[in-house]
C-alpha cells in the first residue's frame, strides 16, 4: 500500500513542530533539547523518503542515510558533553552553563 505524499508530508510537519515545541518549551534542560532535535531530523528525513518514493528517485533514501550518520555523530558528541557538564556542574539545566561563554 502507497502511502500519498500529503499524508507523509502532514506526518512530517507534525513531528517538526513537536520537535521545535520540545526544544523551545524545555530549553532549560539539555536532553530534552536534544530529543526535540533529534524529532525534528527524523522529520527531515520522513519528508525526503516521502519525496523519493513519490517521484521514484534513490535520492531521498541517499539523504536519510546521511541524516542518520549525522545523527548518530551529533548524538555521541552531545550526550558525551552532556556527561561531562553534568559530571562537573551536577545538573543538566542549561541555564548553568552561561560561565562557559567566550
Amino acid at each position: 500500500m502507497i502511502v500519498p505524499l500529503l499524508h507523509v508530508l502532514i506526518l512530517a510537519g507534525i513531528l517538526f513542530v513537536l520537535g521545535l515545541t520540545c526544544v523551545l518549551v524545555w530549553r532549560s534542560n539539555i536532553i530534552m533539547m536534544l530529543i526535540g532535535i533529534e524529532i525534528m531530523l527524523n522529520a527531515a528525513m520522513l519528508a525526503f523518503v516521502g519525496g523519493a518514493n513519490r517521484w521514484g528517485a534513490a535520492d531521498g533514501q541517499v539523504f536519510a542515510l546521511m541524516i542518520i550518520a549525522m545523527t548518530s555523530a551529533e548524538v555521541s558528541l552531545a550526550l558525551a558533553l552532556v556527561v561531562y557538564l553534568h559530571r562537573r556542574k551536577k545538573t543538566v539545566n542549561a541555564d548553568e552553563f552561561s560561565d562557559m561563554k567566550g
